[in-house]
C-alpha cells in the first residue's frame, strides 16, 4: 500500500503541476487548447509511468468509483485519497514557487489555475450549470476509466483513452468551471489562492464525488460493462 500511495502522490503532483502550470505559466501563449492538452497529457504520462504501481487514479472521484464498482476497498480508498490530496498540494505549492519567480506575478491577480463559477469567473456560468457540468463530466470520465481498465479492454491503451477523454472534457468546459472532475485538483489551488476559490470549493467536492459514485454503481450493476 505504501508504494501505491507514493505513486498516487507523485501522479497527482504531475497532474496539478502540468495542468494548472500550463494555465498559470503559459496560458497566454498556448490558450485553452494547449491547457486542455496539458491536462490530458499529464494523465497519459502518469498512467504509463505509474499506472502499473497504483492504477494512477490521481483523483478521489475515480477511487470512489472504483470502490462502488467493487474494484477496491474503502480502506484503500482512504489511503489513495490522502495521497492524492497531498500530491495535489505539493504540486500547487511548487507551481506557486515557480510562478512567484516571474516579475509581476500576483497570486491574487493571476491565481493558480483554481476552479470556480459565477460572476467574475471566466464564462460566468451559474451554480446550476457548474454542478451539472461537473457531475455529468465526472460520471462520463469515470465510466471511461472503468471501461478502459477492465479485463475485456484492449491492453496497453487505457492511459491514452483516459488522457484524451480528460483533454476533451477540458475543451468543452474550461470556460464553465475551469474543469475539475477531481476534488484533489480543485482543493490544492483553492487553499493557496483563498478568496472566491475557497468559497466555491464545495461544488468541486460534491459534484465530482457524486458523478464518480454514480459511474461506479452503474458499472457494478453491469449496465456499462461487457
Amino acid at each position: 500500500m505504501k508504494n501505491r500511495m507514493i505513486a498516487e502522490m507523485i501522479g497527482t503532483l504531475i497532474l496539478v503541476l502540468f495542468g494548472c502550470g500550463s494555465a498559470v505559466l503559459m496560458g497566454g501563449q498556448i490558450g485553452m487548447l494547449g491547457i486542455s492538452l496539458a491536462f490530458g497529457l499529464s494523465i497519459v504520462a502518469a498512467a504509463y509511468g505509474l499506472g502499473a504501481i497504483s492504477g494512477a487514479h490521481l483523483n478521489p472521484a475515480v477511487s470512489l468509483g472504483m470502490v462502488l464498482a467493487g474494484r477496491m476497498t474503502m480502506g484503500e480508498f482512504a489511503g489513495y485519497a490522502l495521497a492524492q490530496f497531498a500530491g495535489a498540494t505539493l504540486g500547487a505549492a511548487l507551481l506557486l514557487l515557480i510562478a512567484s519567480g516571474q516579475a509581476g506575478y500576483s497570486l491574487a491577480a493571476n491565481g493558480l489555475g483554481q476552479n470556480g463559477y459565477g460572476a467574475g469567473y471566466l464564462g460566468e456560468y451559474s451554480v446550476t450549470a457548474a454542478l451539472v457540468f461537473e457531475l455529468v463530466m465526472t460520471f462520463l470520465f469515470v465510466t471511461v476509466i472503468l471501461g478502459a481498465t477492465s479485463p475485456s479492454a484492449p491492453a496497453g491503451f487505457a492511459g491514452l483513452a483516459i488522457g484524451l477523454t480528460l483533454a476533451a472534457i477540458h475543451l468543452v468546459g474550461i470556460n464553465v468551471t475551469g474543469v475539475s472532475v477531481n476534488p484533489a485538483r480543485s482543493f490544492a489551488p483553492a487553499i493557496l489562492a483563498g478568496g472566491k476559490a475557497l468559497s466555491d470549493l464545495w461544488l468541486f467536492f460534491v459534484a465530482p464525488l457524486a458523478g464518480g459514485a454514480l459511474a461506479g454503481l452503474i458499472w457494478k450493476a453491469g449496465v456499462t460493462r461487457a
